[in-house]
């Protein structure tokens, strides 16, 4: 079905996919998104000018952003941003698309963005901007910092994880966070809860010789509070599993209303 589904794109219909990142548009892991889609789909591509990790949901409001364009040729324009991964999405939504976009991409990220990193990530910015707009987004990361990661391996299931959430949609107010482990083959897919961890040891010193005031880098270990549960996206991914969650903008406290209730 799925062959039959992609054939259909090429050659009768191409979906139209908006994409982003937190890297910048230079970064390997956007540009080899950007291969692997181009033939299955056409791509706007609207994406920072330079590195934004850790931007998360951020917009540009104290200064003006601008745009400039990198590339045109058919069935691809790319635009690099002044802006976060946010205004960027906000940019091509207002300005740049040609029609409303099938789907949106945010990726692929150089680093992990499952657990609690995905709070922090400009990558998953850039899809719940999307569906904060009432479009289906995916994004995709790569448990690999370096600048040179292998994005081979994630080739077959970028498409098919692309091609499938065009396929069946994604209610309003939701996105996919998938995350890829680092390593030559996958185990298969998983779909996972985000597990449970918090950031510690996260403020270092440095050498304040001939500096005006404290300066410290911020860094960091990630602890795990369920090292044994076995449904999360930590697990998967130190298991070789693709980590695939279902993440949804709305922040509600269910659990609490009883309690809240009678209380007040």
């Amino acid at each position: 079905m799925l062959t039959g589904f992609v054939s259909f794109f090429m050659t009768e219909n191409r979906p139209y996919i908006l994409i982003s990142n937190d890297d910048g548009y230079q970064a390997g892991g956007i540009n080899f998104l950007i291969d692997t889609l181009k033939a299955v789909a056409d791509l706007l591509v609207v994406a920072p000018d330079g590195p934004r990790s850790g931007f998360s949901t951020a917009i540009t409001s104290a200064h003006p952003i601008h745009a400039v364009l990198i590339r045109k040729e058919q069935g691809l324009t790319v635009y690099a941003c002044s802006g976060t991964p946010t205004d960027c999405v906000k940019l091509a939504l207002n300005r740049y698309i040609e029609r409303r976009p099938d789907l949106v991409i945010g990726g692929i990220n150089h680093g992990d963005n499952s657990s609690v990193n995905a709070h922090y990530s400009g990558t998953m910015g850039v899809v719940q901007e999307a569906a904060m707009q009432g479009l289906p987004a995916v994004a995709f990361s790569l448990c690999d910092m370096s600048a040179k990661a292998d994005f081979t391996p994630l080739r077959p299931y970028l498409i098919d994880i692309t091609m499938k959430a065009l396929m069946a949609g994604l209610p309003e107010f939701t996105c996919l966070n998938v995350n890829f482990p680092k390593c030559p083959k996958f185990e298969g897919v998983r779909i996972c809860r985000m597990a449970r961890s918090r950031w510690i040891n996260e403020v270092k010193d440095l050498d304040n010789a001939g500096r005006c005031g404290d300066w410290y880098w911020l860094v960091g270990d990630c602890q795990e509070l369920e090292p044994d549960a076995i449904d999360t996206d930590r697990w998967a991914l130190s298991h070789g599993y693709v980590a695939v969650t279902p993440t949804t903008l709305d922040n509600t406290a269910t659990r609490l209303m009883p309690m809240l209730k009678s209380l007040f």
